[in-house]
């Protein structure tokens, strides 16, 4: 065994020594630290084991009766990555807002993880403790949320041609959204099939990119289907609730989520920065990956 499996099977037993002494619900592995599976074998976990990825990373790894999230394949910081990871794992139903989950995380090139940190579901995402958890991602399939995520934090890091751009993705509750959008432009998905303009579609993914630099908000349907670009949202309400700094882009997509069912993924375009609001709700906050 080599110092770096050493030092992984190490950091490991501390984590899991950790997650029982506070009851977590699960351990989360950044596996892209972890350069030979194989380190894995005859891990014995008395919580719930979780790996999470990056895309390539995760595409190449054998299930082996584990759960994989992925993420994208960013520079991401230690938080970023466990913020996205935690997300995801909240939109698939792994996680509730009374868990604790250990989190293990570090530098691919290092070859170790470096880091381990708890996850307090209920108090790192605020909204879970409202009322309103179980109707979190509700119609809104698990991939799509993904999926908008990870082209968020692209456009978050890269932008358009080089420049930054600012984005508002509305997912979900379509019916109940339409009424407060109106098109400032023609809507460019108009005429296409559904399987043509459906976000989980890769050939979408440059598509998405160019009509970033429109203004308005992109509509999208739980399944995945994008039903328009160049939205205007008329919904209204106040910015009291909202961290302060946040413009009227911000302020526009939580003013839909406060009247509807939906998610909205917003990018800023001053910092890049990736937030998710539900029920006018600052969800997460995710700080711009490394291009």
């Amino acid at each position: 065994m080599t110092l770096s499996d050493r030092l992984i099977r190490t950091t490991m037993e501390c984590a899991f020594r950790i997650a029982e002494e506070m009851d977590a619900r699960a351990v989360m592995l950044y596996a892209d630290v972890i350069p030979d599976e194989a380190v894995l074998d005859g891990v014995k976990c008395a919580r719930d084991l979780i790996l999470f990825a990056g895309g390539n990373k995760a595409a190449r790894m054998s299930p082996r009766d584990r759960t994989i999230l992925k993420i994208p394949d960013m520079k991401l910081t230690r938080m970023g990555q466990i913020k996205i990871a935690v997300t995801k794992g909240i939109a698939a139903g792994l996680f509730g807002r009374d868990d604790k989950v250990v989190c293990l995380t570090g530098v691919p090139e290092f070859g170790y993880f470096d880091c381990i940190i708890v996850i307090d579901v209920g108090k790192e995402f605020e909204i879970m403790t409202s009322e309103h958890f179980p109707d979190l991602f509700e119609g809104l399939n698990p991939e799509v949320f993904g999926a908008v995520l990870t082209m968020a934090l692209e456009l978050g890091a890269k932008g358009r041609e080089g420049r930054p751009v600012g984005a508002i993705f509305i997912l979900g509750d379509y019916n109940h959204v339409l009424p407060l959008t109106r098109q400032m432009i023609i809507n460019p998905f108009a005429g296409y099939n559904e399987e043509e303009r459906n976000i989980l579609n890769p050939a979408l993914t440059e598509t998405i990119r160019e009509f970033s630099a429109l203004d308005g908000a992109f509509i999208i349907r739980g399944d995945g289907v994008c039903m328009a670009a160049g939205s205007y949202l008329s919904a209204v309400m106040e910015g009291k609730d909202l961290p302060s700094g946040l413009g009227s882009r911000h302020l526009a997509a939580a003013a839909v989520t406060s009247m509807t069912k939906a998610v909205a993924v917003v990018v800023s375009e001053s910092t890049g920065t990736i937030r998710v609001f539900k029920r006018s709700k600052l969800f997460v906050s995710i700080e711009r990956p490394v291009d």
